[in-house]
């Protein structure tokens, strides 16, 4: 196939990981992850590449970084009709990401909780995600990026009947991104401008 040859799968909401998965692994997709969603599926049988062993760098900073690596993002955005990108990606061992199923902290949840702290809510803030995402829905041409569960069967028939996603189910799928990352912004706006940085909770992380 020519696109799905390698998946990174990093999920908030884990809902039928499982079951796409494995269906990647029996269309000789190879898995990429990190954390809590790598133990769901090896728990599963599923074999899995943890990122930081495919970019040869740790997980540091409590998590805080994870995939913001240039061999992942490299993987996402080199456009696979351009010789001189294929050509700077072979210089630096850069291998080709064709599937991104990411979801994101789950940032309102959080902060609806009444014993949310400024930390808690802070560190629901996510960095990697979006920045997948977006780099995956940019790269829509080449790349097939899922931030919805329900999306899992749409991509998996297109890959066993045609080898590869369909152009406009990618655009599709790219659009749903941003509608997401939009929303998702416009959330963590709305309350850092209901805290008042002048109120000792700003410093403490205290509610």
């Amino acid at each position: 196939m020519q696109n799905g040859k390698r998946a990174l799968i990093s999920l908030t909401d884990k809902s039928g990981i499982e079951e796409f998965a494995q269906a990647l692994v029996a269309l000789g997709v190879e898995i990429l992850s990190t954390g809590g969603t790598a133990t769901k599926m090896r728990e599963s049988g599923i074999l899995v590449t943890d990122v930081s062993e495919f970019t040869g760098f740790p997980e540091m900073l409590d998590g805080r970084v994870k995939t913001l690596h240039p061999m992942v993002h490299g993987g996402i955005l080199h456009q696979r009709s351009n010789a001189e990108h294929r050509q700077q990606c072979a210089e630096h061992g850069i291998r080709s990401i064709d599937i991104v199923a990411v979801n994101l902290y789950a940032f309102e949840k959080t902060i609806a909780g009444k014993d949310c702290s400024f930390v808690d809510a802070i560190e629901n803030i996510d960095i990697g995600g979006p920045t997948l995402l977006r780099a995956a829905a940019k790269n829509f041409n080449d790349v097939t990026v899922i931030v919805d569960p329900a999306d899992y069967s749409l991509v998996l028939s297109e890959l066993q009947e045609y080898g590869d996603t369909k152009l406009s189910t990618r655009f599709y799928l790219a659009g749903k991104v941003f509608a997401l990352t939009t929303a998702y912004d416009k959330a963590i706006a709305e309350w850092m401008s209901s805290v008042d940085p002048a109120s000792e909770a700003f410093f403490t992380g205290e509610k």
